[in-house]
């Protein structure tokens, strides 16, 4: 979508000054636009400097024998200046461009200037409509203002200051056709037969013919129903009252067609076209009547010029440009033309009812994106087969190079946060110790968050109420006080205590920590998290090989694992991992993590690892009821919150470095402690054997190569059939939806599959086919 802007300049002349200059910006999709005032002073200069400059035009048009051109032979004058050098022609060109230029860079002009250029982009598509009182100043060759240069994507149009609505009856016209009514007037010295052919070479365009009509055969057809563009071609002139040469004897004026024109635009005419001399008479007349847009010619326009701007701007507008960018690019390609035909590029201008709306080509064929598109060309198919094929591979080499990983992470935890809420896991119960825990214990000796004292009281306070497990997530890598003989006697005769070690890590850590003494090796689990490079945790190390030579720590299994398994065995679940360390629970068997699994590419697969598929409600932390040491330490507890369930008893203290970043974003919500980090793993793996709630998984690599050659293909035949910029791009913003919540319905089914490859082959393909298929046109 474009940026408009409407530059009213008010009341006042080159003379005078302007001094009440309003700019008016117009976002896309605001209802209402900012304004900007400021002001132009006198430039006097400026208006000798275009007069003496269209004296030299129109005797270098004489002198270089321009009158094979679209200005009738009565329309020429003589003036003072007979002898024109093209040199003296270029100074004099030069000087008017920096004479503008300096006028709109003035300091009554600057906090507009400054203020336009805060809100607006290089690459955005902008719309700038000058308005003003003075005829004068419009003529001006506003194209050379130094802001076109700055936005590539910029081009302006001229308008009366007062405009308004057309009054609209519907049309009767046929849907997937632009009506043209096509004026071909007096040919004399010009051919008028090359843009007839120009013109028959439209898509999707029913075109009436004229050719050299009398007055009472072009009023006629005006008062038929619906015509989109009114176009004419031949001679032209605006000297006086704005007037077109019908035939070699009959000429017209706007207001002699005044009540056959209104009737064509009450009826759906949006567009009229005067490839022919000094047409801007005939616009400002045409604007009385409201006719939303208007092309025409500045000055007088040799033949050639005019032709070469009406073969670019047709091709460009009906391939799917909009108006102003179609016009801006057939105007700056006729620079080529400038070396025999000087200022060429300063002929085509748009006049614009600021009132209406800028239609496209599609808006004036009447057709949606269901409805009826222009035939693709067959052969041209090969090649979009050979672009997806090609966009596939780079991608895929990409993606195994690493070049996608943290963009399909981004994306996967996106996907994550938009997954519906589930219910905590009822099957747990989270004892947290607090600040408000540890600074209870008071000078109970301690080490670490909970004194020998105060952890006898709480699994003395657990007992009764027979939960299925106990985890003890604390290091106690130290003997029992001999002060607390019954701790040290329930820890050893336990079967429900599971305790935590850790692994020797060979760059941070290279001892670990030991388990408590009193526990035997069989109720021991180690603790080890995986992150990600991005310091998220999105793996579950279920299992590693031990090194009793490195660390002390010689469990094989994770604490997680020891307590689901422990729970799921009373329950008669076989819980157990294959010979090729692949995760069983019951009948249903759970691969590990590859090297290259879905997102990750070449990632560190030691041990036994998946996917830890977080359960959110509604925050990461709510994964279980929660209850705090002094809660069950008072007895402020319902024994049936604790009664068959898997006790996690973890440090939650805002000291404790044991704080782990979820997927979940950045807020403290989404930063977790560890016992929840454990709590999440246990729940995955109770929800798998029990409820059936998926483990996450992923496609093997050949499918997921094919899912992104399938888009990258869809894409390229999107291209290859529509051919219009303009529904591309909806189409993009559609199919990235499309696919986005594809991947998110795959996903609450446990499924990732690649999103961002897919999006990106979708795109690049659409575009590369474009491209390519303008340059076959070309």
């Amino acid at each position: 979508m474009s940026k408009l802007i409407v530059l009213n300049l008010g009341q006042g002349d080159l003379r005078q000054g302007f001094s009440a200059v309003m700019a008016q910006l117009w976002l896309t999709d605001a209802p209402t636009p900012m304004q900007f005032i400021g002001g132009l002073p006198p430039a006097p200069q400026l208006e000798h400097l275009y007069q003496r400059w269209q004296q030299m035009y129109t005797s270098l048009y004489a002198s270089l024998g321009w009158r094979s051109s679209r200005m009738a032979d009565f329309e020429i004058e003589e003036d003072d200046i007979t002898h024109v050098s093209q040199g003296e022609f270029e100074r004099l060109c030069q000087e008017l461009q920096d004479n503008l230029n300096i006028w709109l860079n003035s300091a009554e002009f600057l906090n507009i200037d400054r203020k336009l250029r805060t809100h607006l982009l290089p690459t955005e598509e902008i719309r700038c409509i000058i308005t003003a009182q003075s005829s004068q100043v419009l003529r001006l060759p506003w194209g050379l203002w130094h802001f076109l240069s700055d936005y590539p994507q910029a081009e302006l149009a001229l308008s009366p200051p007062e405009y308004a609505c057309a009054m609209k009856i519907n049309p009767r016209k046929a849907p997937g056709k632009v009506r043209i009514l096509a004026i071909l007037g007096d040919g004399q010295g010009i051919d008028v037969a090359k843009d007839q052919k120009l013109l028959q070479q439209l898509p999707n365009a029913e075109i009436k013919f004229l050719v050299e009509p009398n007055r009472s055969q072009l009023t006629q057809q005006l008062w038929e129903s619906g015509w989109d563009i009114l176009f004419f071609a031949g001679h032209s002139s605006s000297q006086g009252k704005g007037q077109m040469l019908l035939n070699a004897k009959e000429t017209l004026t706007i207001d002699q067609l005044k009540y056959g024109l209104q009737k064509a635009i009450a009826q759906g005419l949006q567009l009229a076209i005067f490839n022919s001399c000094d047409g801007l008479g005939l616009a400002q007349d045409l604007a009385d009547l409201h006719l939303p847009l208007v092309i025409v010619m500045r000055e007088p326009v040799p033949d050639r010029v005019a032709q070469e701007f009406l073969q670019h701007f047709l091709a460009l507008f009906s391939r799917g440009k909009t108006l102003y960018a179609a016009v801006r690019e057939a105007r700056q390609r006729l620079q080529s033309l400038e070396q025999d035909f000087p200022c060429a590029t300063w002929l085509p201008v748009i006049c614009q009812n600021p009132a209406e709306i800028s239609p496209s080509w599609q808006d004036l064929v009447g057709q949606k994106l269901g409805l009826k598109l222009p035939r693709a060309d067959v052969k041209r198919l090969p090649m979009v087969l050979l672009s997806s094929l090609f966009v596939t591979f780079i991608i895929v080499l990409i993606r195994s190079w690493g070049g996608l990983q943290s963009l399909e992470l981004a994306a996967f935890d996106q996907l994550l946060r938009l997954r519906p809420q589930e219910q905590p896991d009822s099957r747990l119960l989270i004892v947290t110790i607090t600040d408000q825990d540890i600074q209870a214990q008071g000078q109970e000796p301690r080490r670490g968050s909970l004194s020998d004292k105060h952890l006898n009281l709480l699994l003395t306070k657990l007992a009764p109420y027979q939960p299925a497990a106990i985890g003890l997530d604390i290091y106690r890598d130290f003997s029992v006080s001999a002060s607390q003989p019954e701790l040290a006697q329930q820890m050893q005769k336990s079967d429900r205590l599971i305790a935590i070690c850790k692994r020797a890590d060979p760059e941070y850590d290279p001892t670990g920590i030991s388990p408590p003494p009193e526990i035997s090796a069989n109720r021991i689990g180690f603790s080890d998290f995986i992150e990600d490079d991005d310091s998220i945790l999105r793996r579950h190390l279920l299992a590693m090989t031990p090194n009793p030579i490195s660390s002390t720590c010689t469990t094989a299994d994770a604490f997680s694992i020891k307590l689901a398994f422990l729970y799921l065995q009373n329950r008669g679940i076989t819980a157990k991992f294959t010979p090729d360390w692949d995760l069983q629970l019951g009948n249903q068997i759970f691969p590990r993590l590859q090297n290259r699994t879905g997102g990750y590419q070449s990632i560190d697969a030691q041990g036994s690892q998946i996917l830890l598929n977080y359960r959110f409600s509604p925050t990461v932390q709510a994964i279980a009821p929660q209850v705090t040491l002094s809660q069950i330490l008072n007895g402020q507890i319902n024994p049936n919150a604790i009664k068959d369930r898997i006790i996690l008893i973890g440090v939650t203290s805002n000291s404790s470095s044991d704080y782990w970043s979820t997927p979940y974003g950045k807020s403290p919500m989404a930063i977790a402690p560890g016992i929840v980090i454990q709590a999440q793993m246990v729940s995955q793996l109770l929800g798998a054997a029990l409820d059936n709630r998926p483990l996450l998984w992923v496609w093997d690599q050949w499918l997921e190569i094919l899912w992104i050659g399938s888009w990258s293909l869809t894409g390229g035949l999107f291209a290859w059939y529509i051919r219009s910029i303009a529904y591309l791009g909806t189409i993009n913003s559609v199919a990235v939806i499309m696919l986005s919540g594809m991947c998110l319905i795959v996903l609450t089914q446990g499924g990732w599959i690649p999103l961002v490859p897919s999006m990106l082959g979708f795109i690049v393909t659409t575009l590369l086919c474009q491209r390519v298929l303008d340059s076959y046109q070309k």
